[in-house]
């Protein structure tokens, strides 16, 4: 993404995005690349103003975008102005009950559209009031418990942040899926950089890219069977959920399996190597 960032870019969608339409006519990028066959200039255009426009609806930010609508840009010579009267369109169109439910549905996947076309990982970017890119973690420690996605959501909202550094213990896997989703949804980022086991990983698994330090430690086991089901029904149904959930993460779902051969009162360390082969860990870096 920081090849991309270059200050010609920025620097207009800054002056577009946070400080009102201006200096119309702009274009961007070479404008030699054509669309991909079946789709002409008007619906990629359409496209990139609605991954622009799910960013800035979900954290209610007009400095959000998405790496995706940067490299859209410039990859198609789009205007940035153009961009943003097309997004602003949408806005009032998707108030319209007969094209409100077909532009909510383009939006939902349009910045993983994007995110083929361009090469490029679909992933929140902000800018502050200063014009410059945001680049604030939000950092938690500590156990998984009740109630735990939505104080961490409303943190990341708050601080308008682009990431989650997390070392946690575990806790409820369903807080950690929860919030997992969620940071997908929204194209963050997430760490770790200490110890993160159990439903920690499944936090770790949403983030639209997945940053481990060499020395960190991830650690899997089988799930606690709830009580109202049996041993057998239970492990059953938790190693399916934990499959299907790494899966649509886009991670090996051999993690889960793994994790199920290991009892809950011991923990398999996933070594950086089987972080990265099973698309647990994006990228191994030496900090956070």
């Amino acid at each position: 993404m920081r090849a991309l960032m270059r200050a010609g870019v920025l620097g207009l969608l800054v002056a577009l995005l946070l400080g009102g339409c201006g200096g119309a006519g702009v274009r961007l990028g070479s404008g030699k690349a054509t669309p991909p066959p079946g789709m002409d200039r008007d619906e990629l255009l359409t496209s990139i103003a609605a991954c622009h426009l799910r960013r800035v609806v979900q954290n209610n930010d007009r400095g959000a975008t998405d790496a995706v609508v940067i490299a859209a840009i410039e990859r198609y010579g789009f205007d940035v102005e153009e961009m943003v009267d097309r997004a602003n369109a949408l806005t009032v169109a998707a108030s319209d009950s007969a094209t409100g439910g077909s532009l909510r549905r383009l939006a939902a996947n349009a910045c993983e559209k994007l995110a083929t076309l361009t090469g490029t990982t679909p992933s929140l970017v902000r800018f502050d009031r200063t014009g410059k890119v945001g680049n604030t973690w939000v950092v938690v420690n500590g156990e998984i418990d009740e109630g735990f996605a939505d104080d961490v959501i409303e943190k990341l909202r708050r601080e308008k942040a682009v990431g989650l550094l997390i070392n946690s213990p575990g806790g409820s896997l369903y807080e950690a899926r929860r919030l997992g989703r969620y940071l997908r949804q929204n194209g963050l980022r997430v760490g770790v950089s200490g110890v993160c086991t159990s439903a920690c990983v499944d936090v770790l698994a949403g983030g639209i890219e997945r940053y481990v330090t060499r020395d960190a430690k991830l650690g899997i086991h089988q799930s606690k069977v709830p009580k109202y089901l049996s041993s057998h029904e239970g492990g059953q149904l938790s190693v399916v959920a934990a499959a299907l959930y790494l899966r649509e993460m886009g991670v090996d779902d051999a993690v889960a399996l793994a994790a199920a051969s290991v009892p809950n009162d011991s923990m398999y360390w996933i070594s950086p190597d089987e972080a990265l082969e099973t698309g647990l860990a994006t990228k191994l870096v030496d900090s956070l």
